[in-house]
């Protein structure tokens, strides 16, 4: 398991700066890509969602890392 997390992370860890250009693009005020709000999200906000699992598999290896420990 420990193995799946590790290659988990490194790939989410990856899509770090193209989320942050993303969602500067979609909340900067659209000034490269000012096609509207709602297509300017599905465009290139949606990166943005892989902040979710990223923050999970940040806790779960934290988690890991800390039982080890005790």
């Amino acid at each position: 398991m420990a193995k799946s997390l590790i290659i988990s992370a490194i790939i989410l860890y990856a899509q770090i700066p193209h989320s942050w250009w993303a969602l500067e693009c979609v909340l900067g005020g659209g000034v490269l890509h000012n096609h509207g709000m709602v297509v300017d999200f599905f465009l290139y906000g949606i990166d943005t969602l892989e902040l979710i699992p990223i923050i999970g598999i940040t806790l779960a290896i934290v988690s890991k890392i800390r039982h080890k420990i005790k």
